[in-house]
């Protein structure tokens, strides 16, 4: 197996995890935030989707889905490429007004597909090359910022699971 077979595969992960975790939510339990400070289930999705279309998209040179599909008005944002959630206040994500888990799931199965169709079409010289991240010193590969990419959604798709079952009590997930 390749590396790129195996980052593919990761990303795919995600996606299955998130699938789970927003079945059969309410847009209450979306929003639902367990303090304040505390992010909810829709903006966890939200936010690795975007910033996960922001990464593949910066690494293909072109417009990221959010934009381009206009996904940002399925969400009642704004068009902003760099509007991912990023260093948002207690307010912003207390401001944060999730869809349904339908429209969530469609946009982030997007960003999977065209994260996949990316990764698979890479070769090994090409997971090596150094990206030309210039706020990043050293500038990472294209293998290490991918490999980043899909540690943060694996991380924010279990948080949004840990989540609901703060919201939801044991049992909510079945095998």
């Amino acid at each position: 197996m390749e590396a790129k077979d195996l980052l593919s595969d990761g990303y795919g992960h995600a996606l299955e995890t998130v699938e789970v975790v927003i079945k059969g939510l309410s847009l209450e339990d979306l929003n639902w935030q367990p303090r304040p400070d505390s992010n909810s289930i829709g903006w966890l999705v939200w936010h690795m989707a975007r910033e996960q279309d922001a990464s593949i998209s910066l690494l293909m040179r072109q417009e990221q889905l959010w934009i381009r599909d206009v996904r940002h008005k399925e969400f009642g944002r704004p068009a902003d490429p760099k509007d991912y959630g990023t260093g948002q206040t207690p307010e912003q994500l207390a401001s944060f007004r999730s869809p349904d888990g339908e429209t969530i799931l469609k946009y982030y199965r997007a960003v999977i597909e065209l994260s996949q169709k990316y990764i698979l079409s890479l070769t090994a010289a090409d997971l090596d090359q150094v990206t030309k991240f210039k706020w990043m010193q050293p500038p990472p590969t294209v293998g290490s910022w991918l490999m980043k990419i899909m540690d943060d959604c694996i991380q924010h798709a279990g948080q949004a699971g840990y989540v609901r079952g703060l919201r939801q009590g044991m049992g909510w997930q079945k095998y």
